[in-house]
């Protein structure tokens, strides 16, 4: 039997897609490689953005309607904190790895 201090949310995810939907982003924090092009889907009905916590950032997308999709290229590694404008407590992250 193994313990964890973190809950299954914390646990970082592969892949190239993130959900928008239930006001969160999904997974909320995920690993890619260099040069992977990250795809964010809203699947709610409000409408979201994908938008870089840190000023400067490279995610700034317009606000997504239902069903739209924005997407990025990560060229560097490093850690991306993301946000929704329009409902800032919805955070993520992407974590780009050489």
């Amino acid at each position: 039997m193994s313990t964890s201090s973190t809950g299954a949310a914390a646990t970082p995810m592969t892949g190239n897609a993130v959900a928008i939907k239930n006001f969160a982003f999904s997974p909320a924090t995920l690993q890619v490689k260099a040069g992977t092009t990250v795809t964010w889907t809203n699947q709610d009905t409000d409408a979201h953005t994908v938008t870089s916590a840190a000023s400067g950032g490279p995610l700034h997308s317009a606000a997504l309607a239902t069903h739209a999709a924005y997407s990025y290229t990560f060229t560097k590694p490093g850690t991306y904190a993301y946000i929704c404008t329009i409902h800032p407590f919805m955070t993520a992250t992407v974590e780009v790895t050489r």
